[in-house]
């Protein structure tokens, strides 16, 4: 089997286990792992892959598969697919039986509370890392805080500032 298959497999199938919060609070390892420990993308590749699994359809971690077909093709797709989403599955499902026998224990909702803060802080860095990957100009980081503020701030549908970004890219600003 492929090197870069294993490492796959074995990239995915930890985050896997670690995504407190959902799948983009691995972004900043997801990183780490495919530009600086294994070159597998440059930080602007990145950046291109969350970009177009962003602008996709479907669920948050569209670029675990673009990851996967970039490394490996097709069977790295699918390999990085099984990685990142069977440990997970397995887990939650066990863990859903299991955590309904303790519905009113203590404990349970003192996790639940500690989990919060963690969660919010890794999506937090996520955002931070792809802000660093994508935004090379100064243009790109105003345009990175408008959207920020105009997305938690105001109830705009997030294809409006998508179409705005692309307005923005398509007259060369931040070249």
């Amino acid at each position: 089997m492929n090197a870069n298959l294993i490492a796959l497999a074995m990239i995915f199938a930890q985050l896997s286990l670690v995504a407190f919060g959902g799948g983009n609070t691995t972004l900043p390892e997801m990183h780490r792992q495919a530009v600086e420990v294994y070159h597998w993308t440059t930080d602007a590749e990145f950046a291109a892959l969350f970009a177009l699994a962003r602008a996709a359809p479907g669920p948050n971690l569209m670029i675990v598969p673009l990851i996967g077909w970039h490394v490996a093709g097709v069977l790295g797709m699918l390999v990085a697919v099984a990685g990142m989403f069977g440990p997970s599955s397995i887990v939650t499902a066990v863990a859903l039986r299991l955590w309904g026998r303790f519905e009113h224990q203590v404990w349970r909702q003192a996790v639940q509370t500690g989990l919060i803060p963690i969660s919010v802080g890794l999506v937090a860095a996520s955002a931070a890392l792809i802000t660093q990957a994508s935004d090379h100009a100064w243009v790109l980081a105003i345009v990175t805080a408008i959207v920020a503020i105009a997305a938690t701030k105001t109830r705009l549908h997030p294809l409006w500032l998508l179409a705005v970004g692309a307005a923005i890219g398509w007259t060369g600003l931040g070249q």
